[in-house]
């Protein structure tokens, strides 16, 4: 895997971004006789971009805005454990970085989970603070 940019980010919040990304990204792949999780980024419109995808049970994207929302499930608690507030900590934690929250997914193929946060200038990266993600 490359690495992932840097980012000016309150590093104990943004890991409990990826912690609730990629822990969804293994229980909603878990089913799968061959999971497959990808973790990456992309530069767009001068934002990185960073997701979370894997082959899972996906969702329907018509509830895609659903998914950012405390308490809500797509799926029973008898087919998989949580709560409903995961992916509302992403959101909430995300947009106080200045940042957005993107969900896509396909039933039965899986789902992408992105998140942007803006692009360090290069005098930004010498300040502490920054940190790898």
């Amino acid at each position: 895997m490359n690495e992932l940019p840097n980012a000016l980010a309150n590093g104990s919040t943004l890991k409990q971004v990826w912690m609730n990304l990629i822990s969804n990204a293994v229980k909603y792949s878990s089913t799968r006789e061959r999971p497959m999780i990808k973790i990456g980024f992309e530069e767009v419109d001068g934002f990185n971009v960073y997701f979370v995808e894997d082959n899972g049970v996906g969702f329907n994207k018509t509830y895609s805005n659903k998914l950012f929302k405390v308490f809500q499930r797509l799926h029973t608690q008898e087919e998989f454990e949580g709560t409903g507030v995961g992916l509302a900590i992403v959101a909430r934690i995300v947009q106080r970085h200045g940042g957005q929250v993107f969900a896509e997914g396909e039933v039965n193929k899986g789902s992408k989970f992105s998140f942007t946060l803006p692009k360090l200038s290069e005098s930004e990266n010498i300040y502490e603070g920054i940190i790898k993600i």
